[in-house]
């Protein structure tokens, strides 16, 4: 008779976890349609920016680094944010561009390779307004002494949130900046479609320009394009609509909202379901397809409830919701890019979540910049084996 130390039972235990943690993970492994798009599984690697794309020009190590989390399990890629052709949307002179044919060709060998794993990529379309820079200190390189801004423009030249006071930076979009940025945002997406990619997203949140129209603190316009949400919510549909209308009825269009801003954490877009459902309607309407729901925890809950913002966009909206933010991290992403540690936090909470069908997709952020086969050692149970955040590999695209 075999011992309880050495029998067979006691050798095969490991596998015998792994296959019921398996089975724990299955949901997160099921396909899922995004418009015309059947998309594998459920878990998305969202836009991330890393800076690492010289004068804007992606390069061999760019389509490597997103093929190797393509080989690594994950259902949809959407690729960092890249500048729309528009003189105001740039802040920092090597994140990638949607436009140029040097830029255009780094970007179709990124989608080829990708591509060869069966995974969909997505371009994010992308204006800062009046964002300066990064808000987060010291991730990126210091200006040369010589630095000359680009041009910015926004909603109102306004800049700030409700902890620290608004400043007038930059200038109040006229008509006619209104107009090339939803023309901009239009051809961004016809370079994109013809490069390749499956899909595109319009960065709408995080304080950047088309969040600078959706909240008041911001826009303090008296025309259309200011007062009540679904007039501040108009450059974002007009940009959706112009998107729609030059690429067809197939095209995925995704919206990056979020109700926290990098410059301030506590400045919420939405009060109420009531605020929600003002937003979400004239963008569906406008062609959105599915909306991507930031939060700095994906957790926390909206409105008194015990759902989330994207559970809350997806059931009002009828589209497709993704969440984000800090999924198996122990840490908030901005504290953990200011130096602060994050370890691995186990992902229940998010199980149940998606069990009981709170959102579409989930998106996981430094999880897979710092493990590119996370989705693959959660599909296998391997939950002790995922990598813990380590903030050196922000320097190269490894």
């Amino acid at each position: 008779m075999n011992s309880p130390s050495t029998g067979p039972a006691s050798q095969h235990e490991p596998e015998v976890r792994s296959a019921i943690a398996a089975t724990r993970t299955s949901k997160l492994f099921e396909p899922v349609q995004l418009g015309s798009l059947a998309v594998k599984n459920r878990i998305v690697m969202p836009a991330m920016t890393r800076t690492l794309s010289p004068l804007g020009i992606p390069g061999t190590d760019s389509a490597a680094y997103y093929a190797r989390r393509a080989k690594g399990g994950v259902g949809l890629i959407i690729a960092e944010g890249t500048w729309i052709p528009h003189d105001a949307a740039a802040n920092e002179d090597d994140a990638p561009r949607m436009y140029g044919p040097q830029a255009l060709k780094g970007w179709a060998e990124v989608v080829r390779q990708v591509h060869a794993e069966d995974t969909p990529i997505f371009s994010q379309l992308w204006h800062v307004g009046q964002m300066k820079q990064h808000m987060v200190e010291g991730l990126y390189a210091e200006r040369p002494a010589d630095y000359v801004p680009p041009r910015r423009v926004g909603p109102s030249g306004l800049f700030g949130g409700i902890s620290q006071p608004l400043t007038h930076d930059g200038t109040a979009a006229t008509q006619a900046d209104l107009d090339s940025i939803v023309e901009s945002y239009a051809k961004a997406a016809i370079n994109a479609q013809q490069t390749g990619f499956d899909g595109v997203e319009l960065h709408a949140a995080h304080g950047y320009l088309l969040d600078q129209f959706f909240w008041p603190g911001t826009n303090k316009r008296t025309d259309s394009y200011g007062g009540p949400m679904r007039n501040r919510i108009r450059l974002a549909t007009e940009a959706v609509a112009e998107i729609r209308r030059a690429t067809g009825p197939d095209l995925p269009i995704s919206l990056r909202l979020s109700q926290w801003k990098v410059q301030d954490f506590k400045a919420k877009l939405f009060e109420s379901p009531g605020d929600l459902e003002q937003f979400v309607a004239p963008l569906v309407d406008a062609g959105v397809t599915v909306f991507h729901c930031s939060q700095r925890r994906f957790w926390e809950t909206e409105f008194g409830s015990d759902r989330n913002l994207a559970a809350w966009v997806q059931n009002i909206s009828g589209r497709p919701a993704i969440s984000v933010g800090s999924v198996a991290q122990t840490g908030e992403h901005i504290d953990t890019l200011m130096g602060q540690a994050s370890g691995v936090s186990g992902i229940d909470r998010l199980l149940t979540m998606m069990d009981r069908g709170d959102f579409a997709m989930i998106a996981v952020g430094r999880g897979l910049l710092v493990d590119p086969e996370w989705p693959e050692k959660v599909r296998e149970g391997r939950l002790d084996q995922l990598r813990v955040w380590n903030p050196d590999v922000l320097k190269s695209l490894i």
